[in-house]
């Protein structure tokens, strides 16, 4: 499985705002400048995390981004396919080769692993990373 820079980025941008939740509003400029993220760049993301209902965004002069909900009730998985979509096994060894017993098994043990990774991070809350529990 490999994640993107982007997810990666979300969640840097995540934990920012919910370290920062009792200001107002977290403005975009403030966590580029923090982790060097290019701002347009840092936009398309949060913009993802908006859509996804784990951010909520506010124009205006004091406009910017709040947790659309307790950090408790936010997950990587949330984060993660937010920006990257959902976390799949695409592999179909079978499907490719008139499903011999060894594509059969490859193919179920990736789904399993699939499966683990998912709950994984189902159950890592936004609240316990950032608390390090």
């Amino acid at each position: 499985m490999k994640m993107s820079r982007s997810t990666g980025y979300a969640l840097l941008a995540a934990d920012y705002i919910a370290r920062h939740k009792d200001q107002k509003a977290i403005l975009s400029q403030d966590i580029s400048r923090e982790y060097d993220i290019p701002l347009e760049y840092l936009l398309k993301i949060l913009q993802q995390l908006v859509r996804a209902n784990v951010l909520r965004s506010k124009r205006g002069p004091r406009g910017g981004f709040f947790l659309a909900k307790p950090p408790q009730r936010i997950t990587m998985l949330q984060i993660i396919e937010a920006v990257d979509g959902p976390i799949v096994s695409q592999l179909d060894l079978a499907e490719q080769t008139r499903k011999t017993k060894f594509t059969i098994r490859a193919d179920k043990i990736c789904e399993k692993a699939v499966a683990q990774a998912r709950s994984v991070f189902q159950k890592a809350k936004l609240s316990s990373m950032l608390d390090g529990k």
